[in-house]
């Protein structure tokens, strides 16, 4: 998706909305200023073209039980079966929030949340090492956030506008 045709409005639009993306149009424009009708235009285009995917509330994970966050690092076999399985496999895993394939010594990485340990013992012993093709698995709990953002970096599109 080419972003040649977004302007300092756009990018503002943008910021604006990963700050608060509840914002009714009239307090968008307000605080992009701009009038309601052209603003929704531009809105529409940013999730016609992609640039906008989704609006989501962000929940607390302690507030609703989920009080232990783990990032496993997944080895895979290497054939394209074991991988496809396992990318198949963990679509399916709602304590799984993201999944990425990497580089390096480690085929992916998951970033899961739990209610407990024996919640996540249960899901690492039953769910994902009875995945076929998974080789091995390594976990890392999560202490303290210390910075999480759900806002992407802007400004290497500032096009001086």
């Amino acid at each position: 998706m080419a972003i040649s045709f977004l302007d300092k409005t756009d990018l503002k639009i943008l910021q604006v909305l990963q700050d608060n993306g509840r914002l009714s149009n009239v307090e968008l424009s307000e605080r992009v200023a701009l009038s309601p009708s052209p603003c929704l235009r531009r809105l529409k285009q940013l999730e016609e073209s992609g640039i906008i995917r989704s609006y989501a509330a962000l929940l607390e994970p302690c507030n609703i039980g989920l009080g232990l966050q783990a990032f496993i690092r997944v080895r895979v076999n290497k054939s394209k079966q074991s991988r496809d399985e396992f990318t198949l496999a963990v679509q399916h895993w709602p304590q799984v929030l993201n999944c990425f394939a990497l580089t390096g010594e480690t085929d992916y990485i998951l970033q899961a949340f739990f209610s407990d340990m024996n919640a996540f013992s249960y899901f690492v012993l039953e769910t994902l090492l009875a995945t076929p093709g998974v080789e091995d698995a390594r976990s890392s709990f999560v202490l303290k956030e210390i910075k999480a953002t759900t806002s992407l970096p802007l400004e290497h599109l500032d096009i001086g506008q």
